[in-house]
């Protein structure tokens, strides 16, 4: 499969990063948006990095964790809408 191809589903399963490909050839995201203290508190990076598309997912996958989203894996998994709010319940 194509690196472009990669980026692009990469892009769609992660829509809150920038998906990229260096020159040097290393895979790289970015957060949209900053890091609140908490986020920052527990582990999660605004940058991350990876050799290949799939050292990239797996990097993706520890920080939507640490920021309590459910990726691509937790798609049909069934969970309460509360417990997926963040913050106090209304």
């Amino acid at each position: 499969m194509s690196f472009d191809r990669h980026l692009a589903e990469i892009a769609r399963e992660y829509p809150h990063w920038t998906i990229w490909r260096s020159d040097a050839g290393r895979w790289w995201a970015t957060r949209h948006h900053p890091l609140s203290a908490e986020q920052r508190d527990a582990g999660c990076a605004m940058t991350i990095d990876a050799d290949d598309p799939e050292g990239l997912r797996e990097q993706l996958r520890d920080q939507e964790r640490r920021t309590g989203f459910a990726g691509p894996d937790h798609l049909h998994e069934e969970v309460n809408d509360e417990e997926r709010r963040p913050g106090p319940a209304p």
